[in-house]
């Protein structure tokens, strides 16, 4: 029988429910009917956590999260697993979207799927071995030893890379015709960074597709346990490169749940101004790399021009380009500088023209059409199976925006409208994030016109140290100050998730805090994994340049995918 969490460490206000592991499988079927969506499926190790008071005993736990469109809110699954019995049923028969995601929790915890289809790593190298995730794993380089590639080692590396049509299912040949499978990448410009995708050719049709990932895989997770809970902000950076201060906003957004921090509304409004202009930002990098991969050279330097005008507002602002880093627990590091607004409302004056421009340029014209409308379509059935979230669900006809059905950092507070598209096609998904940066435009100019005084920064505790002037009137004051700084905040045992709606999509932070200065377990759920599984779907039956197209309208990050 289901039980419920200990509601003291749920501080997110998602119902969270345990459920024994030999009745997991028929109650996420249940389940199924109001939450279509497998939104995120993870694991902890809970071997040297302190804080769990009500919850069962146990060696590890699965974590599902739902979400239901219906409801419009998200449902927690949670087993726990005794190490001796390391083992579920695969939900791949529920979900499809499971596929991936029990093979990153095997190949990060080293918790096996009965009934998957093809169990192994997914991010990790074949060869590998252990389980990273594990407590008991090495997090730093340090706490291994030098790397070292022997003649055998590569070539026994190089092997496991061999592709073997037969481990996933696929025949050599069909009514006496051979099928030939071709490499895409992992070096392709089409690819847009190192993904490998092997395709099963019958002539010039695309009979599946196999995207082969991880090669980005940097540990951002396992850096999530290992740093405090501020000086982890900046990694957050790295995760969708291109999306800026979008990524803090995701992370802060669960770890101000968990420490019940307050954000003033001067703070809100300059989060939102910044994530919007990098909204902004990051569909100028897909829309004119897009243009280029279905082969208009112009629009990639006119795009990446305005991208450059609207850095050099984020450089006055936060003092750094891409990887800002500005976004701080409670608010943001510094009030905005004497000329800010002239600068936003400059390029609010500039900007219209050019997106009216780019339309004369690439969604009026004729072959781009061509290219792109009736390709890679999706279905908003199917892309609720497969975990879809962002302009890639809305180009399906939902209008499924989290800024308006879930607001957050003041979100209800801006008017604007959700962009939709009709088809499910790669000509939709390109108009839907073409109007999207209309309407952050819009939401862009509300923040200059209705910017509301007072602090920047919460005064909570846990968000600000004392002031530096009073560290010298009592010693407990700059002890305070000294620990706030230096190991930073010490958050209260619990868990909590933030999700948003970034650049790509629905990006989310699960945390869970044990009640010290570093998270005890930090889940990145990105838009762009669930994303690139749903490929194979959209590209059976077509040729390979569509795939080119599918790629480019999918607009993903590997950073985002691998993490």
């Amino acid at each position: 029988m289901a039980a419920g969490a200990n509601a003291s460490l749920v501080k997110d206000g998602i119902q969270t429910l345990w459920v024994p592991r030999e009745e997991v499988h028929e109650k996420l079927r249940g389940l199924k009917s109001e939450y279509r969506m497998l939104y995120d499926l993870t694991a902890i190790d809970e071997r040297d956590r302190v804080h769990r008071e009500g919850e069962p005993e146990s060696d590890f736990t699965a974590v599902y999260h739902l979400y239901s469109f219906d409801r419009n809110e998200y449902i927690r699954i949670k087993t726990p697993l005794a190490e001796s019995a390391l083992s579920l049923d695969s939900i791949t028969d529920i979900w499809p979207a499971a596929d991936w995601y029990e093979r990153e929790v095997w190949d990060m915890f080293g918790i096996q799927f009965s009934g998957h289809p093809h169990l192994q790593r997914i991010l990790m190298p074949r060869t590998w071995v252990g389980h990273p995730l594990r407590k008991d794993h090495p997090a730093r380089a340090t706490e291994m030893g030098p790397f070292q590639l022997s003649e055998e080692k590569e070539e026994r590396e190089q092997e496991a890379l061999r592709f073997r049509p037969e481990e996933w299912g696929f025949e050599r040949s069909h009514d006496d015709s051979d099928f030939i499978f071709l490499n895409l990448g992992p070096q392709h410009p089409g690819t847009h960074g190192v993904l490998r995708i092997v395709l099963q050719l019958d002539g010039e049709a695309i009979v599946h597709a196999v995207p082969e990932i991880g090669f980005h895989h940097r540990g951002a997770e396992k850096m999530g346990e290992r740093q405090s809970w501020h000086t982890y902000i900046p990694y957050t950076d790295r995760v969708d490169y291109l999306g800026g201060v979008m990524n803090n906003l995701a992370y802060l957004t669960a770890l101000e749940k968990l420490a019940g921090v307050p954000i003033p509304p001067r703070a809100q409004t300059i989060r939102v101004m910044l994530a919007e202009l990098f909204r902004i930002i990051s569909h100028l990098v897909w829309y004119g790399t897009f243009a280029q991969d279905l082969g208009q050279m112009s629009p990639v330097f006119y795009t990446f021009n305005d991208r450059e005008r609207a850095f050099g507002i984020i450089e006055a602002v936060c003092g750094a380009r891409m990887h800002p880093n500005w976004f701080r627990l409670g608010g943001v590091a510094q009030d905005l500088p004497r000329g800010w607004d002239k600068l936003f409302l400059d390029f609010i004056d500039y900007f219209p023209p050019k997106l009216a421009e780019y339309d004369r340029e690439v969604l009026r014209n004729k072959i781009f059409q061509k290219r792109t409308k009736g390709v890679g379509v999706l279905t908003t059935e199917q892309a609720i199976e497969w975990g879809l979230t962002g302009p890639n669900l809305r180009a399906c006809g939902l209008e499924w925006d989290f800024r308006k059905k879930q607001p957050y950092s003041g979100y209800e507070n801006f008017e604007f409208d959700i962009p939709t598209g009709t088809h499910g096609d790669c000509y939709d998904r390109a108009v839907v994030r073409v109007e999207e940066m209309r309407q952050s435009l819009r939401i862009i100019e509300q923040c200059v016109r209705n910017m509301p005084e007072g602090p920047y920064k919460s005064l909570h505790p846990l968000a600000t140290p004392p002031l530096k002037e009073h560290t010298m009137e009592d010693i407990e004051t700059l002890i305070t100050h000294f620990l706030g700084v230096s190991w930073g905040p010490v958050i209260p045992p619990g868990e909590a998730l933030g999700a948003i709606e970034a650049t790509k999509g629905n990006n989310g932070y699960y945390l869970v805090s044990d009640g010290s200065t570093v998270s005890y377990r930090t889940r990145i759920r990105t838009p762009s994994f669930a994303h690139m599984q749903a490929l194979p779907l959209q590209v059976r039956g077509r040729m390979i340049p569509d795939l080119l197209a599918v790629l480019g309208a999918m607009d993903f990050v590997l950073a985002d995918i691998d993490r």
